[in-house]
């Protein structure tokens, strides 16, 4: 069996023995170690089994009646008056505290963002360009007539990176100071302690192990503890455990608490045994610092790339050198002129190791790092619109090509907010809460007003701000649930409870499942009311009446409690918590015989049945569908019960047909081969701990998935931190969550990680876009500057230096702003993810950049030897004068500039899509990029003279040289419509780059209905079966009919349990 999946080990390590032997420095007989099992949630130790509450109190010194004694300090601590209250006691067992988070100095991200082997590769380039450059520029033989900006292009490369550099540190220090401000607001509140015998206000940092807590409904505990006195107090530990039923608290077996729970009703007291770092919350919290991110699949792509690209790079360059070197010496030996003496040799010999270096720094695609970090800034800073705080940049692209989602159920896809969903109250249903507002208009007035009166005066639950300063109600979930039920129909408690007087209270006992009171009715048949709720089976078995649709009391026959044990076990199918309202007038002289022990629950009249439900967020079925499109598959983790999990998970759309729904337990249980088989099909996984939540997200990662978890609580904290990319609440989530993810959701909607996936859709998009545009401008460069240098008979291009810095440097930074900034379309949620193992440069962008530059080179090449004659560029006798020379080469300049102008159009899709143009309005940076681009030329080309070798055109060639650059545009649709099938594989690889679910959805879908089929056959054998023995009697009465299938279908369903998926 695997280490990690045992269920016997406890959650947090430690010890489970006092030591039993006094510690000479703190002077107490136990340590944080033997503490820590009382109250681990997976492993609680009973206080029992330490010897007792009286001996662990004894031995922490404390009277659990007197408290901490505020002279502690002055016994235990003699001659150091100075020394700070209970110095000895934080000493033993630390203080309220957490450490402030280590954040990285701003040198520090600098360090951090140049740590990148792009960058690094193009400030080597630069440094060399920039060394020869220079000694070019002002070595002897320089020719005066040459402007001196051969330094611009190894400085620009710096500039650039320089840029990518301090953008990335700026956007990584904001992201963090944001989260910190996010997180700013300290737990400054004060609790109520025993101290010196009497009760007192103490600030929560100030609570020390050993304090008697006092607790009260609406407390946020922040501190770990065993109870002492409970009178029915009730816990939530969703945020800590992720069960989202209440726990009840006692002395005996349930007495652990831990931090991060809150108390719901109930009062009583607590000893501490736990604070700061050695508290569940704390402990959490400082395993979710230690994890340090890994390289994500981007960046791996990106790391290979630009090795590949350095290495044909360097390739072309020493190519180059050594050809141009055979060929300056051959043509030296050849020539009729006597051979060159050394300095000129060696100023030759300079010039072209300066070409073989422009080689190189072309090669470089220097826009890339600029690239992914202004797709990086532009998406974090619309994805905050969109209510996505990004901590960690990378998450961002991670996001993208995610390929599962693994969610909470409490707090992210429902609403940890218990509501009445259904009802049938008067015999008039209502389906949804909305339906519900509307029942108040169908119903009689009288019966309206008896119910809202009950709901009302018989409940403990009321409203008050709750500690984010949100009105909301404090009590159980299930009255706090009825309270808004009639909150939402208009109703006012508290004036109800007002003017209503309560003459007798019977709590909520768990034995009886009921709660009750008696109040003065003056308007009513007799002088008192009776309102009871509970469990429905049980209040239902008190009734001896019911409301009808017209408000009439009927009596409640066998039809009748056929019709609401119907109802009551619809509601339960749907896995709805059911409850029944019910009332009794009574008159003095009855009334006179009931005690204050036992509720007089007989003889009532049934209201009706509620359904309440943690319903789910608006806009996840929307969202599960959409992620379901987009090949992604959303599992559902939760500590809630199985039947509540798979009801909420087929309302998602989660569960369906062929999908797994089992246990925590159950999948712990697992070998590590079984587990992984479990999880390819797991959709559903309840009862579980945090460890099998990390156990699941491990599963899928050595599958291949790149995993996203979603929670809000304390327990996700480990799985958030282990996930590819985590995402947290931002509004009820705990800080432990926050801490730990890489994206805060700031509107606690599920809906927002469907944009988080298009946005980090986007951005890998957009740097593939840039990727295709830059390396078709790269290769043609490369290509025309190897080939014109070779041709030429001085050795130089057809592309002068500072033209090459344009379009190398310039043209690559603001193709990057234009292609970086695309917005995300709903097209992408209409494809697969990207495989981990998808090259960068997919089939379709080969296509793509071969054939363009291809296209490129060939035309440029025949203008540079036909382009005189084309252009009519020459004199009546054929000679070509120096200035028709210069004309020609700046409309060779102009036409590729405006063939990359017009290829940045076909570079908007990375796939076969036919229009170019689409949404092209909505991107405004990209229409302004290219006006600026063109705007340059025109500058470069009319005004460039001397320094860019350009010469003014006339409209005539201007017109000419446009057209024949926007001939990018039909070869681009061309290459598109270019089948895959006429490109050998030899040529370019035709790899599959969508990453496949584990499990189709088509074979999941027959996987369920093959399952349904055995199920139905096992069913209608059971009714073969059972149909012998009440064949004698007649099938005409009903209770036969009734037990045929109630059998049949319990047969059935213990057929279904025991079906596995296949």
């Amino acid at each position: 069996m695997p280490r990690d999946s045992t269920s016997d080990e406890p959650l947090l390590g430690h010890r489970n023995e006092p030591s039993g032997q006094q510690d000479s420095d703190t002077g107490f007989s136990i340590t944080c170690e033997d503490l820590a099992p009382l109250t681990d949630p997976t492993n609680p130790t009973l206080p029992h089994q330490m010897g007792g509450i009286e001996k662990i109190c004894q031995a922490l010194k404390v009277d659990p009646k007197v408290g901490l004694r505020s002279d502690e300090a002055d016994s235990s601590s003699v001659g150091h008056s100075d020394q700070p209250k209970f110095a000895t006691r934080s000493k033993a067992f630390g203080r309220n505290i957490l450490p402030a988070a280590k954040s990285a100095t701003f040198f520090q991200l600098i360090k951090k963002a140049y740590n990148d082997r792009t960058l690094i590769l193009l400030s080597v380039a630069a440094v060399v360009s920039l060394g020869v450059s220079v000694y070019e520029d002002y070595g002897p033989h320089h020719d005066p007539d040459e402007p001196r900006v051969g330094w611009v292009e190894g400085a620009a490369i710096l500039a650039a990176v320089a840029a990518v550099v301090f953008t990335n540190a700026i956007n990584d220090y904001q992201k963090e100071r944001q989260f910190l401000k996010l997180s700013a607001k300290k737990d400054d509140r004060s609790v109520k302690l025993l101290r010196d015998g009497r009760d007192q206000e103490i600030n929560i940092k100030e609570v020390q192990v050993g304090d008697i807590l006092l607790m009260e409904p609406g407390d946020l505990l922040a501190v770990d503890g065993i109870i002492l006195k409970s009178h029915n107090i009730t816990c939530d530990e969703s945020s800590a455990t992720g069960e989202s039923d209440a726990m009840k608290k006692d002395t005996e077996k349930k007495c652990y608490v831990i931090s991060g729970s809150k108390v719901l009703d109930g009062s009583g007291s607590m000893l501490v045994t736990a604070v700061g770092t050695n508290s569940f919350f704390g402990k959490t919290m400082m395993a979710m610092r230690e994890a340090q991110p890994e390289e994500t699949p981007l960046q791996l792509k990106l790391d290979l790339l630009a090795e590949s690209i350095a290495k044909l790079g360097m390739a072309a360059a020493i190519a180059m050198l050594v050809t141009l070197v055979a060929k300056y010496f051959v043509q030296a030996a050849l020539s009729e002129d006597p051979f060159p003496p050394g300095a000129d040799i060696f100023s030759s010999l300079i010039k072209i190791v300066i070409q073989a270096i422009t080689i190189v720094v072309v090669a470089v695609p220097e826009g890339l790092p600029m690239a992914v970090t202004l797709a990086l800034a532009y998406a974090t800073t619309q994805m905050l619109k969109d209510n996505n705080l990004v901590r960690v940049l990378s998450a961002c692209e991670t996001m993208g090509n995610a390929t599962t989602v693994c969610s909470d159920k409490t707090g992210t896809l429902t609403q940890n907010k218990m509501t009445v969903v259904e009802g049938t109250l008067s015999l008039l249903p209502f389906g949804s809460v909305d339906e519900g507002k509307n029942w108040k208009n169908d119903a009689r007035p009288e019966i309206v007003d008896v119910l809202i009166e009950g709901i009302a005066v018989n409940s403990s639950a009321f409203e008050d701000k709750d500690e984010k300063g949100n009105l909301a109600f404090i009590g159980s979930k299930t009255e706090s649930a009825l309270m808004g039920f009639i909150k939402n129909l208009g109703a006012s408690y508290s004036d109800i409870r007002a003017d209503v007087n309560v003459v007798k209270m019977y709590p909520f006992s768990s034995a009886k499942k009921t709660m009750s009171c008696v109040v003065e009715s003056p308007r009513g048949k007799e002088p008192y009311r009776l309102y009871v709720k509970g469990a429905s089976e049980i209040v239902l078995r008190s009734c001896t009446h019911y409301i009808d649709s017209e408000g009439q009391a009927k009596a409640l026959d066998e039809n009748a409690r056929a019709r609401f044990d119907q109802i009551i076990s619809q509601y339960a199918d749907k896995a709805l918590r059911t409850i029944a309202l019910s009332y009794r007038d009574i008159p003095s002289s009855e009334y006179k015989k009931f005690n204050e022990e036992d509720a007089p629950n007989d003889k009532l009249v049934c209201l009706g049945i509620v359904g309440i439900q943690d319903p789910l967020r608006p806009g996840v079925v929307e969202s599960v569908r959409e992620f379901a499109k987009a090949g992604v598959s959303v599992r559902m983790i939760t500590g809630d019960n199985i039947q509540t999990a798979r009801a909420i998970a087929k309302d998602a759309g989660i569960l369906v047909k062929g999908g797994l729904a089992m246990t925590g337990p159950e999948f712990r249980a697992l070998s590590k081969e079984d587990q992984t088989e479990a999880v390819k099909r797991l959709q559903v996984l309840a009862r579980s701990s945090p460890t099998d939540k990390t156990i699941v997200v491990r599963r899928l990662q050595e599958l291949g998935e790149i995993v996203a978890v979603t929670g809000d609580g304390t327990n996700d904290g480990p799985a958030l931190k282990m996930a590819d990319v985590g995402f947290s609440m931002g509004i009820t989530g705990t800080e432990v969550a926050k801490e730990a993810s890489a994206i805060v959701l700031m509107d606690d909607n599920f809906s927002s990680i469907l944009k988080a996936l298009m946005w980090g859709r986007a951005v890998n998009d957009s740097v593939r876009k840039f990727l295709q545009f830059q390396l078709t401008v790269n290769i043609t460069a490369v290509v025309l500057s190897f080939i014109s240098a070779i041709a030429s008979d001085d050795n130089q291009s057809v592309l002068s230096a500072v033209q090459l810095l344009w379009i190398n440097l310039i043209m690559d930074t603001l193709a990057a702003l234009a292609l970086a900034t695309e917005p995300p379309s709903p097209d992408m949620l209409k494809r697969f993810p990207t495989s981990k193992t998808a090259p960068l440069i997919n089939f379709n962008m080969w296509k793509m950049i071969l054939g363009q530059a291809l296209f490129q080179i060939i035309l440029n090449l025949a203008l540079l030897k036909y382009g005189a004659d084309l252009f009519h560029l020459q004199s009546e006798d054929g000679t070509k004068t120096p200035q028709d020379l210069l004309t020609l080469r700046t409309m060779i300049f102009n036409t590729f500039v405006f063939l990359q102008v017009f290829n940045e159009l076909n570079c908007r899709r990375i796939d076969d899509t036919i229009n170019v143009f689409k949404n092209v309005q909505h991107n405004k940076i990209f229409i302004l990029v290219q006006v600026a681009v063109v705007a340059g030329q025109v500058l470069i080309v009319q005004f460039g003279g001397q320094a860019f070798k350009t010469t003014p055109l006339s409209a005539h060639q201007w017109l000419v040289t446009v057209l024949i650059g926007s001939l990018s545009l039909p070869v681009g649709l061309c290459l598109r419509l270019l089948p895959a099938k006429l490109i050998p594989e030899a040529v370019i690889h035709h790899a599959q780059e969508e990453r496949q679910p584990l499990v189709s959805p088509a074979r999941m879908r027959w996987e369920g209905a093959s399952n349904q089929m055995m199920v139905q056959s096992h069913f209608f054998e059971a009714i073969r079966k059972k149909k012998g023995p009440v064949r004698g009697r007649g099938l005409e009465d009903d209770g036969s009919k009734s037990s045929i299938w109630k059998k049949a279908y319990g047969a059935a369903k213990t057929s279904l349990d025991n079906l596995k998926p296949s």
